[in-house]
């Protein structure tokens, strides 16, 4: 971790991934009421992500950061192809790697996002706040 005011950033990022990392699958769902897990409670849902939103240190720092939803596409110029979702996936230092999620587009999909093949990095020096989402499960990871 860097020795800026954006610390705290990097701190709750090491968090959300050491819980995303332990999240166990449905089998661990009744073994004790001591356990950390990710979301939900007594009906037992499992949760492996908790997916965030990034706002630059910029003047666009009003809008989350937006990425493209696949790695063929190069810039968001059409926000069906882009999400400010993501999902932290590695953290070295002042550098965190998102994988980025996709709104589920399915009509009976349980989750309200997928998992896409869209990774990026970014210093969080860039970063000036996070906003956590409803912990949730992401299929394929």
């Amino acid at each position: 971790m860097s020795n800026n005011e954006n610390s705290g950033i990097a701190e709750i990022l090491q968090v959300i991934l050491i819980l995303q990392q332990n999240a166990s699958g449905p089998e661990a769902c009744l073994e004790s009421c001591d356990k950390p897990v990710l979301g939900c409670g007594t009906t037992c849902c499992v949760c492996n992500t908790r997916p965030i939103m990034l706002y630059s240190c910029c003047a666009s720092g009003q809008n989350p950061i937006s990425m493209p939803i696949s790695k063929d596409i190069t810039t968001c110029t059409d926000p069906s192809q882009c999400s400010n979702v993501f999902r932290i996936e590695k953290l070295e230092c002042n550098a965190a790697t998102f994988r980025v999620l996709a709104p589920n587009t399915e009509d009976t999909g349980l989750y309200p996002y997928v998992s896409t093949n869209s990774f990026f990095t970014i210093n969080l020096d860039c970063v000036c706040s996070i906003r956590c989402l409803n912990d949730t499960c992401v299929e394929c990871l």
